[in-house]
């Protein structure tokens, strides 16, 4: 007699193992949208993104124009976010400064990716006075404190957005570099590692060929926290005056208004209300990406 419990159980079966078949990028992707909170933050941070590309196309409003008399509370239709402390519309405010936020912030996290990826992949692949050398270099800059270091850079020379982003880069290295290290130390001894290396493969084709692809799993989630990192450095620093006055950003709108911010509060609720959005979108997408890179965790 035909048995449905066993047929269903080999169904189940079947699917499990071609479950565990498919590709682990495949099986991370599926986990990642499994993942109820890493969906919420990928679709906030595209939401953000598409207001910063396409937002000023249909708020045109210049950020620079005064619009209305000095802090003009929210409502109007002239200004439906309210006025700064000049009169100029904090909608067009946010809505134009998320591309200097979000610029600066790639740009730092991408300057990151070449320091720390460089200095931690040939410390550890290579180790022994090569690696020593390296990270007491690098222990240099990880017990200066990073935000007083950027500070001091871009105090240094003109505020801009490329000053920005390179200070921030240089004083946030430290911790990428690190964790390349660890999972070059890792990889280097694996039998595949051994084998590219018997068949006359060079040290550099090894490391960015063979090691480095395997060890970008942890690398791409410590970025993706990273982008927060920045756009919190971004922010502080445009907070305390050294940012470029004539590029906006959602920092250098808090910063200008924060004398008002007991009198006016939307001047500085909104554009805080910004960061903290992409902020959070960052955070939980890295969440997202930390469990979907997680073995241990595709089975549940």
């Amino acid at each position: 007699m035909f048995d449905m419990s066993q047929a269903v159980g080999s169904d189940l079966g079947a699917g499990v193992e071609m479950d565990v078949a498919a590709p682990p990028g495949r099986q991370a992707l599926r986990m990642f949208f499994r993942n109820k909170a890493a969906v919420f933050g990928l679709m906030l941070f595209l939401a953000i993104l598409l207001m910063t590309l396409f937002g000023p196309f249909i708020y045109s409003e210049d950020p620079g124009d005064i619009v209305a008399r000095p802090l003009n509370g929210p409502g109007s239709d002239r200004v439906p976010l309210g006025s700064d402390y000049l009169g100029r519309d904090v909608l067009a405010g946010v809505v134009n400064g998320g591309r200097v936020s979000l610029l600066v912030a790639a740009s730092a996290a991408l300057m990151v990716i070449f320091i720390g990826v460089t200095i931690g992949a040939v410390a550890g692949y290579y180790g022994g006075r090569v690696d020593s050398a390296l990270m007491r270099f690098t222990e240099f800059f990880q017990v200066l404190p990073a935000l007083l270091f950027a500070m001091v850079v871009v105090a240094l020379f003109a505020p801009s957005i490329r000053t920005i982003a390179i200070a921030i880069g240089v004083a946030t290295w430290p911790q990428i570099a690190r964790l390349t290290r660890a999972e070059f130390f890792r990889l280097r001894n694996l039998e595949y590692v051994k084998a590219a290396r018997a068949i006359g493969h060079s040290d550099r084709s090894i490391m960015w060929k063979v090691i480095f692809p395997n060890a970008m799993p942890p690398l791409i989630v410590a970025v993706s926290l990273l982008m927060g990192t920045a756009l919190l450095f971004e922010a502080g620093l445009a907070f305390l005056g050294l940012s470029d006055p004539n590029n906006l950003s959602w920092g250098l709108m808090i910063g200008l208004n924060r004398s008002n911010f007991l009198t006016a509060w939307w001047t500085v609720t909104f554009p805080g209300l910004a960061i903290f959005a992409t902020v959070l979108s960052f955070s939980l997408i890295g969440d997202g990406l930390q469990d979907a890179f997680n073995p241990k965790l595709r089975g549940r």
